[in-house]
């Protein structure tokens, strides 16, 4: 007999971020009945010209509000708004710019009800989007590029994504080197987990990005989800999995970014099956349906 699956809608998590549980929210939901609960789904809004996949296509505040109400819709559990693209080779944008590009988007999309998350490594746009409403901050500089990132997370208690990078998103791509991509991944995440519990900032508040295509060879990014199940042994932290349309899938099937759905929906069911918590993806209701699968195929275990 069919079982039915639970909506995700009903086990999303709630936004409380002055009270942190134990352990994070962020952690895989427990098992249903014995069924495996699916990961959590980050839906990625990017609110600028020139992101490497979906740059302009909700530059417009209006149609970028929107869309992130259509991604919760169908099944993310939270939005991830930025706006200043991270791509390799990407230029920086000033504060003034990216605080217009998303904190009326971010403040929209907290008052309809949505959990959001700032992608930002600039500490004035992490202040001003707490106040705004957002319950994350997702820094592709785990919280290194302004000195006051640290004490801003700290002091609002809100949950923060640590993300591994190897140099700056203008220069990350040229030649990238790793001894062993597992263990210095491993050994960055230590220094940063150090230095956020030093600022204040709780364990049970911190998930865990290893970066792909952030500083990586094709062979880094393979061992980096391969490794999954390191980190979570090592940490027993959430990890966050960004694997959506990235340039490694092309470079294993010449397929160009706007066809990469089916990769990502792969690579993604590879990184739930070596313990992976919740995957950020742009096409949130086909990588539902992946997601559904590939949960339900990998048991809850400890990793």
């Amino acid at each position: 007999m069919k079982q039915t699956q639970v909506p995700m809608k009903l086990i999303r998590p709630v936004n409380q971020a002055k009270e942190m549980p134990i352990q994070s929210r962020w952690h895989r939901p427990q098992s249903n009945n014995g069924v495996s609960s699916d990961v959590w789904i980050m839906g990625v809004l990017n609110c600028t010209p020139d992101s490497f996949s979906d740059g302009g296509s909700f530059f417009n505040i209006e149609s970028a509000i929107q869309h992130g109400l259509q991604m919760f819709k169908q099944g993310a559990a939270i939005i991830d708004v930025g706006g200043e693209s991270t791509r390799p080779g990407s230029e920086k944008v000033s504060l003034q710019e990216e605080l217009a590009r998303t904190i009326p988007v971010i403040k929209a999309l907290a008052e309809h009800g949505c959990l959001v998350s700032a992608d930002t490594m600039k500490a004035e746009v992490m202040r001003q989007a707490i106040d705004a409403g957002a319950c994350m901050i997702n820094d592709v500089s785990a919280l290194t590029h302004d000195a006051e990132s640290l004490s801003i997370v700290a002091d609002s208690g809100i949950d923060v994504c640590l993300m591994h990078m190897q140099g700056s998103p203008k220069t990350m791509q040229q030649q990238p080197q790793y001894k062993d991509a597992v263990e210095d991944v491993s050994a960055f995440f230590s220094q940063r987990i150090d230095a956020c519990l030093h600022a204040g900032i709780k364990a049970s508040a911190i998930t865990l990005d290893p970066g792909i295509g952030f500083g990586k060879r094709l062979q880094d990014n393979l061992a980096l989800i391969q490794g999954i199940r390191h980190f979570k042994k090592t940490f027993d932290m959430p990890i966050l999995l960004g694997v959506s349309r990235k340039s490694f899938l092309g470079q294993l099937t010449d397929s160009p970014v706007s066809n990469r759905e089916v990769e990502t929906a792969v690579a993604g069911a590879m990184g739930i099956g070596n313990g992976a918590d919740m995957l950020r993806v742009h096409d949130v209701p086909l990588q539902r349906r992946a997601v559904q699968v590939a949960s339900a195929l990998s048991p809850q275990t400890s990793f």
